[in-house]
C-alpha cells in the first residue's frame, strides 16, 4: 500500500533513531537520577465493597535508578493541620526508563508487565515511601514513533498495618516497630504508637455510658426489673 508521507523519512519506524533515543535518556536518568527500589504489592484478601485490601504485602523490592521530576520540591497540599491531626500529604512525580524498567523489574518477575497502581517507590535519600497513585505512560509524545518512560506520580504513603517481605532490610524493618499483628490489648497498642490516646478514651466512656441500660434508645420498658414493680 502506498503511504501518504514521504516514504525517504522514516519518522516513526526508525529503530536506530528509537534505539538512540531510549540510550540518551537512560543516560541521562543515571547521571541526574537517583537510587530508588521499586516496591510490589501482593494482594491478599480484597474488600469488594470498598476495593481496597487492608492486608497486603509488600514481598519484593527492586534497585533501579528514577529521575524526580519534581525539582523544586514536593507538590500536594504539604503539611496542615486537620480536625484529625496533623496531615501530610506530600506528592512527587518520578520518571523512570521504559527499558530500565523491563531490565530491572520485568526480566526479574515476568508476571509484571508495567509499573502499577498500589505499588510503593522507596526513596532511600530521605527514608520514605511513596505510593503510585497514577502512571503516566505517554508523558513524552511518541519521539520517533516509541515511547521512552514511564512517569509515576506519587503520594506519601500511610502505613495500615501491611506487612513487608522483601528481603530488602531498610525496607522490611522500616515500620517493624508499628506492626499491630497480634496486639490483644489498648496498652499494648500505645507502647507501639506513644500518641495515642486509645486507652485514656476508654476510661473516658466508661465514665459516660451506662451499661445497665439494655436499650437506651427506645422508649419502651426492656429492662426485666421495670415489669417486677
Amino acid at each position: 500500500m502506498q503511504m501518504a508521507t514521504n516514504t525517504w523519512f522514516q519518522n516513526t519506524t526508525y529503530h536506530n533513531e528509537q534505539q538512540l533515543i531510549d540510550d540518551l535518556v537512560i543516560e541521562s536518568i543515571q547521571i541526574y537520577g537517583i537510587d530508588t527500589f521499586y516496591v510490589t504489592r501482593n494482594l491478599q484478601s480484597v474488600d469488594p465493597i470498598m476495593n481496597e485490601d487492608r492486608l497486603s504485602i509488600f514481598n519484593a523490592g527492586y534497585l533501579i535508578e528514577m529521575y524526580i521530576k519534581t525539582v523544586d520540591g514536593f507538590e500536594g497540599e504539604g503539611d496542615f493541620l486537620s480536625r484529625f491531626g496533623l496531615q501530610i500529604r506530600d506528592q512527587v512525580t518520578f520518571t523512570v526508563a521504559i527499558r530500565s524498567f523491563e531490565r530491572h523489574v520485568i526480566n526479574l518477575t515476568p508476571t509484571i508487565a508495567r509499573p502499577l497502581e498500589g505499588d510503593i517507590v522507596y526513596l532511600p535519600m530521605n527514608n520514605k515511601f511513596f505510593k503510585i497513585m497514577h502512571v503516566e505512560h505517554e508523558s513524552v509524545f511518541y519521539q520517533h514513533g516509541s515511547l521512552q518512560v514511564y512517569d509515576l506520580k506519587c503520594e506519601l504513603f500511610e502505613y495500615s498495618n501491611e506487612r513487608f517481605a522483601t528481603g530488602v532490610a531498610m525496607i522490611d524493618e522500616h515500620y517493624a516497630d508499628y506492626n499491630s499483628e497480634g496486639i490483644t490489648s489498648l496498652e499494648e497498642l500505645e507502647d507501639i504508637d506513644p500518641i495515642a490516646h486509645n486507652l485514656d478514651y476508654e476510661v473516658k466512656g466508661n465514665d459516660i455510658i451506662d451499661f445497665s441500660e439494655i436499650d437506651p434508645f427506645s422508649e419502651t420498658i426492656t429492662n426485666p426489673t421495670d415489669n417486677e414493680v
